[in-house]
Formats: structure tokens, C-alpha cells, sequence
């Protein structure tokens, strides 16, 4: 339930006092509890004192009366201070008196040095040994927890002690029992006007925070009127005339409503331009505010979600994604809340069957404060098949211009050499300087012929079957066929596959090869000593291969060439290892990414998705070479 400004202004004043005075009480409580603890110590040492006397004064009318202890032994004198004090009258005056008017004291006891009660307001404690109580005096010292957790708890004695002497030495104690419970009664009696008093005072202030509350904010009503009408459409007001700042407040209002207007016109053109150039984007779009509302949808947005955009509009985030959608979890909408979210995908059903789509949500912020969010659709296969397509094709049409005219400008050559040197041996003179030229001129050729082939090999197609295959276990086998050269590099692998990861669709032949090329490749350009680390881990719906290197690094420049066919930076490479891994990986619908500093090592990554059915899984890719033989002719 919404309180409003009135209300709060008056719960703030009621609270404000209630604070105010139950910091008052406390301290009010605090020094009581304290001061009635004193006094009633006080009062116990003065009786204490007004019995000790009395004692005194029944042993000398005693000793008057020529009455004696039988002998100076314990029991004589105790008996003897027995029988003195029953027969005091005055004593047991000021002992009855003293538990009689003072409303703390719990009992009066007189005992010897033993313990052992001589005299007593409780008759059921003579000649009963007294427990040892504590002293009232660590019950004043106490801190104000202390005493009110020792006032409220379980009932306690506590008592105040004066020592008398009787014969040569030391005899007894006079001891003052205070009960917590009769002091508790005491304080209690004393708080409760101030009770009264206080929830006086709250109910009052209550009252008067009411009253001003109700004549300060009057002027507000009507100044929230003119926001009201300013919200309907309606930006020539008057403003509130006050002198005072709420006066001032309605003249701004009555300004920004004019401002107002003149946005709302600029706007409205605004939206209508963009409208236009919105129809044109393929990828829908929908813009919420801050409250979560649809601001602009674009027209493609129909093609995800089956409504029109104008039906959207005005929409909240919970109406648009509805409990159940795939969009509402993939953005983790709470309320009409969208967490940012950078790239995912989720599946829509359409009329022509399941839709994958790209999701993104990209808040929008303005000096740190949320202005609203931008939600972008994307139809992932189609973006995916185009991409493919060009990428391919383009990589592709590469490879089939440079194939044919390998075939022509260098293989018919070779073979017409090859020929000739046949034919010039069998002319030669047999002398030791020609025949070591014709030997060499055949050992360049026997080389020519073998980069060709290895090109030729490179282009033509695969056979490329998918398995469902657990990587962990390919990996395993790749590191059975690594192990060798990883020992003779003499360099440390690491090892970090998951206990369990979901199959992968891919070639395991065609992998096992990528992955095995960059193991090797790590053990060439890493020094004897460092290290390697293959390992395995899934992000979202795909699974990502990384083998890192303690290495050499890749220089800035040779990164752009790393995975061109041919180019190599190791003395008697081929330049084909990595290409190769590109090619296959890109067969596979994955990604090949990698980090390299010099000096510091390099970093391979290969992505590659998660049991999706790839476009090449329907057997032999088609025989590029084709197109290509036919554009030439």
C-alpha cells in the first residue's frame, strides 16, 4: 500500500519523537536504576550500622547485669551472644522495624564467624549456616545490561556485611539481605508515570505532525492537478501563486509543460522518420524504458514473435514475454526487469517449425542512471548460412583459381622436364660434375612435384562424417599420438578435461588431425623445459579445445599470415599444418581464435558447437573444383 506525502510527513515526526524520547527513557531508566540501587545500598549500611549498635548495646547492658561467656571458647561465646540478643528487646525492635519500612530489605541476620545464624528476621534460618551472597556493592558497579538482566531475571539475594568483634578477636557478621524482586517492584513503581508521561508526548506530537503536515503540503494537490493535466495533453496552465518555494516549484512545472509540448512535436516526427528507416533492418528491435514499457518496436520484430509492432507498443515486459517463452528466461525478466545480456540464443516456434534466434539486451545508461534497455532479435541461420556461404565461397573461389593454374603452369611443365632430363642422361658423357647437375636438377623436380601434390591434396574434397564423439576421449588419443615428440621436446604437459562433458557432432578423424597439429606445432617453438596445457570446457552451446604454450610467441606481424597455406616461420616446415587446421575446423561450423604475446607463449582456441546438425553431415562435400573448371572454360 502507497502512503502518501502527508502520511509519511507525519510518521516521520511521530517516529523522529518517538526516537527522541525513547533515547530519554533510557537514559531516564538508566540513571534511575542506578541512583535506586544506591539508595537502597545506603540504606542497608545505615542499618547495618543501627544494628551493630544495638548490638553493642545489649552485650554492655549484659556485661552491666554481671552476665559472662562460661569461657572464652567458640561455643561458650556464641551461646553467650544467643541468649544477649534474644533477650535485647531493643535489638529486635530495629530489626523488625528495619524489614518492616524498608521496601528492599529481605532479611537482618546476625551469625558468627562460621556462618552460623545467631539472630534473624527469618526464624526458620537460626542455627542454620547462611550461604555465601554476593556483595550489592559489584550489583551497583554493574553496567546498565548488567543490572536490568539481573533485576528482571531469576530472583536474587544480595547483601551488605558489617563484621563485630566479641572477646580477643573477630565474632560474627551483621548481614543485610536485598532482594532483586524488591528492588525490581521499586523501579517498576517509579517508571510508570513516566510511562504515561511519554506516551503523552507521542500522541501529541502524532497530532500536531498531522495538523502542520496537512496546512504545509496543501499547496501540493494542486500542483500534482497540473501534472495531471500536463500528463493529458494540456501545457497552457497558470501556476500556483505563492510567494513561497512550492509557488516556485508550480511556475518551473508550468515551463517544463511548455518545453514540453514543443519535444512531443519534435518527437512525434522523430518517430515517424524512424519508423521508416527501421522497416528496412532485418533484425528486430524493441526499446523499453526505464519502467519497463515498449517505447519502438520495429517491424521485424513480427517475424519472431507472431504480433504486430503497434500491438506491442505501450507493452510491458512481463505482457510482451509472457511465464513459459524461451526470451523471458534467456533474459532472466524479473518483474518487467531485463538483465543485460550479451549474445545468446533461444528457440521459437514458427509456422514453419523450430526458429533459432540471437538474443541480446543492452541497457541503456545515462550519467550511471538506467534509462531503459534495447532488445535485439536475430534470425542466427539465416545470418549463418549467409556468412558460411560467403565466407567459403570467397576462400573457396581462391583456391580454384590458384588449383587451376597450378595444374597448367606448373604440372604439364614438370612432366615436360621430367622428360627431357630422361632423354638428356641418356646423351650425357659420363662425367662426375654433369651427372651431379642432373642429379640435382632431378632432386628439384622430384621437390617441384611434391609441394604440388601436397597443394592439390589440400584442395580436393573429404570425405567428412559425423559422430556423435566425446572429446575427452578423442583428446585422450591425440595425447597418446603427441606424447612422443612431447617427450623428446623435453617440455611439461598439462592436463584439464572435465569428469563428464555432452557429446559433440564432429569428424573424429579430420579433429583428431587438428588438434594433433597444434600440440605439434607447440612443441616446436616451445623451449625445453616450459610448458604445454591442453584443456577442455564448455561455453554455453559449445565446446571449446585450448592448447597454450609457455613458447616463443608469434610476432605482430606474422599473425596476420599464421594460417595461410605455404607459410611457415620453422626451418623445413610446410606451411600446412595449420591451414589445414583452419580448413577442418571450418568444416566443422566452428571457430579457430588465438592470443600470442612474444616472449610469453601462445594461446589456441577452437570452438566448436555442442550436438548440432551441421550442414556438411550429409555425406561428401560437393566437389568444389567443378564451378571453377567450368568458369575457366
Amino acid at each position: 500500500m502507497r502512503l502518501s506525502l502527508k502520511t509519511k510527513f507525519t510518521l516521520a515526526i511521530s517516529l523522529l519523537v518517538l526516537a527522541v524520547v525513547t533515547a530519554v527513557s533510557g537514559l531516564y531508566i538508566a540513571r534511575l536504576t542506578r541512583q535506586t540501587l544506591r539508595q537502597a545500598d545506603d540504606r542497608a549500611r545505615f542499618i547495618a550500622q543501627q544494628v551493630f549498635l544495638a548490638c553493642q548495646n545489649a552485650l554492655a547492658d549484659a556485661s552491666e547485669r554481671g552476665e559472662s561467656p562460661a569461657s572464652l571458647s567458640p561455643d561458650d561465646l556464641r551461646e553467650y551472644a544467643r541468649r544477649t540478643f534474644d533477650n535485647s528487646s531493643s535489638l529486635n525492635s530495629v530489626i523488625e522495624s528495619a524489614v518492616g519500612y524498608s521496601p528492599t530489605i529481605y532479611e537482618i541476620t546476625i551469625s558468627d564467624r562460621n556462618g552460623i545464624v545467631l539472630v534473624s528476621s527469618d526464624a526458620a534460618l537460626r542455627g542454620e549456616k547462611v550461604p555465601a551472597r554476593p556483595p550489592v556493592a559489584t550489583l551497583v558497579r554493574g553496567g546498565f545490561f548488567q543490572q536490568l538482566r539481573t533485576l528482571y531475571g531469576p530472583p536474587q539475594v544480595f547483601e551488605d556485611s558489617l563484621p563485630f568483634n566479641l572477646g580477643p578477636g573477630p565474632f560474627g557478621d551483621i548481614r543485610i539481605g536485598l532482594s532483586s524482586t524488591l528492588i525490581r517492584n521499586e523501579i517498576t513503581s517509579l517508571l510508570e508515570s513516566a510511562g504515561w508521561y511519554a506516551l503523552a508526548s507521542v500522541l501529541l506530537s502524532t497530532m500536531l505532525a498531522f495538523v502542520v503536515s496537512r496546512v504545509s503540503l496543501a499547496p501540493i494537490d494542486r500542483i500534482s492537478a497540473q501534472l495531471d493535466r500536463i500528463s493529458a495533453g494540456e501545457f497552457d496552465l497558470e501556476p500556483v501563486e505563492r510567494g513561497d518555494e512550492l509557488g516556485a516549484v508550480s511556475t518551473k512545472i508550468v515551463g517544463i509543460g511548455k518545453q514540453l509540448r514543443d519535444v512531443r512535436e519534435i518527437f512525434s516526427t522523430l518517430r515517424e522518420n524512424l519508423d521508416q528507416v527501421m522497416s528496412g533492418l532485418e533484425d528486430g528491435l524493441l526499446l523499453f524504458n526505464a519502467s519497463g514499457r515498449a517505447v519502438l518496436v520495429s517491424p521485424s520484430v513480427e517475424n519472431f514473435l507472431s504480433r504486430r509492432p503497434e500491438d506491442l507498443r505501450g507493452c510491458r515486459v512481463s505482457e510482451i514475454f509472457p511465464p513459459g517463452n524461451p526470451i523471458r528466461h534467456a533474459l532472466g525478466v524479473e518483474g518487467d526487469e531485463i538483465i543485460p545480456v550479451e549474445s545468446v540464443e533461444v528457440m521459437l516456434e514458427a509456422a514453419n517449425g523450430a526458429q533459432r534466434v540471437g538474443l541480446s539486451a543492452q541497457v541503456i545508461r545515462e550519467h550511471g542512471v538506467r534509462m531503459g534497455t534495447l532488445v535485439t532479435l536475430r534470425d542466427v541461420e539465416s545470418i549463418e548460412r549467409i556468412g558460411n556461404q560467403l565466407h567459403v565461397s570467397e576462400r573457396l573461389a581462391a583456391l580454384g583459381r590458384v588449383t587451376a593454374g597450378v595444374a597448367h603452369e606448373v604440372k604439364n611443365p614438370l612432366n615436360s622436364m621430367r622428360l627431357w632430363l630422361e632423354v638428356l642422361k641418356g646423351n650425357m658423357p659420363v662425367e662426375p660434375e654433369a651427372q651431379q647437375a642432373v642429379k640435382m636438377l632431378d632432386s628439384e623436380i622430384d621437390r617441384l612435384d611434391r609441394a604440388v601434390k601436397t597443394f592439390l591434396n589440400f584442395t580436393k574434397p573429404l570425405e567428412f562424417k559425423l559422430e556423435e564423439t566425446d572429446l575427452r576421449l578423442l583428446l585422450d588419443d591425440v595425447l597418446d599420438a603427441a606424447r612422443p615428440a612431447i617427450a623428446q621436446a623435453g617440455v611439461e604437459l598439462r592436463v584439464d578435461l572435465p569428469s563428464e562433458f555432452p557429446p559433440t557432432l564432429v569428424d573424429s578423424q579430420l579433429m583428431h588431425q587438428a588438434v594433433l597439429n597444434l600440440l605439434l606445432n607447440a612443441c616446436e617453438f616451445t623451449n625445453p623445459g616450459g610448458r604445454i596445457t591442453l584443456s577442455l570446457r564448455r561455453s554455453g552451446d559449445s565446446a571449446i579445445i585450448a592448447v597454450a604454450d609457455s613458447g616463443k610467441g608469434i610476432s605482430a606481424e606474422d599473425q596476420k599470415k599464421i594460417f595461410q597455406l605455404f607459410f611457415t616461420t620453422r626451418a623445413g616446415g610446410t606451411g600446412i599444418g595449420l591451414a589445414n587446421t583452419f580448413r577442418f575446423v571450418q568444416l566443422h561450423n566452428g571457430r579457430i581464435e588465438f592470443d600470442s604475446e612474444v616472449g610469453r607463449g601462445t594461446t589456441f582456441r577452437v570452438e566448436l558447437p555442442l550436438a548440432r546438425t551441421l550442414e556438411a553431415s550429409a555425406g561428401k562435400l560437393r566437389d568444389f573444383s567443378q564451378p571453377f573448371a567450368e568458369e575457366k572454360r
